[in-house]
């Protein structure tokens, strides 16, 4: 079937097209003139529609013929159409995963830099103070002299670290290097009254024997963290848990968990103080009780800002039935 209708069109083709053309030479020779055009233009017009009208009777034949050419037509391709728009519209944000996930390699690619130069540093010498490590904590008042006590500060800070940098050069001195901005802002902060930390940490790596440090501070406010007699963090415990291996890992596990509440808080504290011996305790009390639910709780025993040390105790209790 498709091979007779491509015959038909070739041969039905073959016969408008010199019509056309005849049509054409017949009008150029009558010096016929459409729309004021010039006899020539006006014969090359209607070749042109000749032309038009071969393909449309060609395509009205398609359709009117062939059933497959009316499906794809009319069927088809506007379903590809639709298919192809939703196929734009589900690639959105496969494309913004895309820029996501590129942001991520960058990223990783710079953290993969900065390890190659660190180990870069390691084959030059031994790193004594890591990026970031704080080196100095002191706590300021704000006051008429803050000019004075930061310079106080500093040659503490710079003492310390000399000590650690470079232990052997006994003449050196004014090794810590400061921006500007740093004090300029640390400054304008202190101006505003009230009591703070200042922690002062390293810039970067830095290699025994490095002639200078750069720093950058960090403020804090201080400020109380827990007061005596706060239950920091609490565990509900039931009757599966009676026995003192269970007990010694949920001891652990609940001074981890305080641990991380405090620096929540703000502590700049890295370990919790515990104080008594709550672990006779809590044995003392399992064995005067059993088929029970009891709880534990994790109480402050002092009163302790942002850079104090927090003390502890736990204590057990019993839960009502």
């Amino acid at each position: 079937m498709a091979w007779i209708l491509i015959v038909f069109l070739i041969f039905l083709g073959g016969l408008i097209a010199p019509f056309g053309d005849i049509l054409g030479t017949k009008i150029g020779k009558a010096r016929l003139s459409i729309l004021k055009l010039r006899p020539k233009k006006t014969a090359t017009i209607i070749t042109i529609i000749t032309g038009g009208f071969i393909s449309s009777v060609s395509i009205g034949l398609l359709i009117l013929v062939s059933e497959e050419f009316r499906q794809r037509l009319f069927v088809d391709i506007p379903f590809l159409q639709k298919t192809l728009d939703e196929s734009k519209k589900a690639l959105i944000p496969l494309q913004e995963e895309q820029k996501a996930l590129e942001g991520k390699i960058i990223q990783k690619e710079k953290e993969l830099n900065q390890l190659k130069n660190n180990i870069k540093e390691f084959r030059r010498g031994n790193i004594v103070i890591k990026r970031g490590q704080t080196l100095f904590i002191a706590e300021v008042n704000s006051s008429p002299n803050i000019k004075r006590d930061l310079t106080k500060i500093y040659n503490e800070a710079d003492k310390f670290v000399r000590r650690i940098v470079i232990p052997n050069n006994k003449e050196a001195k004014n090794i810590l290097l400061w921006k500007p901005s740093d004090i300029s802002k640390i400054e304008a902060i202190f101006s505003r009254g009230g009591n703070w930390i200042l922690l002062i940490k390293s810039a970067t790596n830095v290699l025994k024997g490095d002639n200078y440090v750069f720093v950058s501070p960090d403020l804090l406010q201080n400020k109380f963290i827990v007061k005596k007699g706060d239950v920091i963090t609490s565990l509900i415990l039931g009757e599966s848990d009676l026995n003192i291996k269970s007990i010694n890992l949920k001891i652990k596990s609940l001074l981890r968990e305080t641990l991380d509440e405090i620096k929540l808080k703000g502590s700049q504290v890295s370990e919790i103080n515990t104080s008594g011996n709550f672990i006779k305790k809590i044995k003392d009390f399992l064995q005067e009780n059993q088929n029970i639910k009891f709880k534990l709780e994790v109480v402050s025993l002092r009163d302790s800002k942002t850079i104090e040390p927090i003390v502890v105790e736990i204590n057990i209790f019993k839960i009502a039935s």
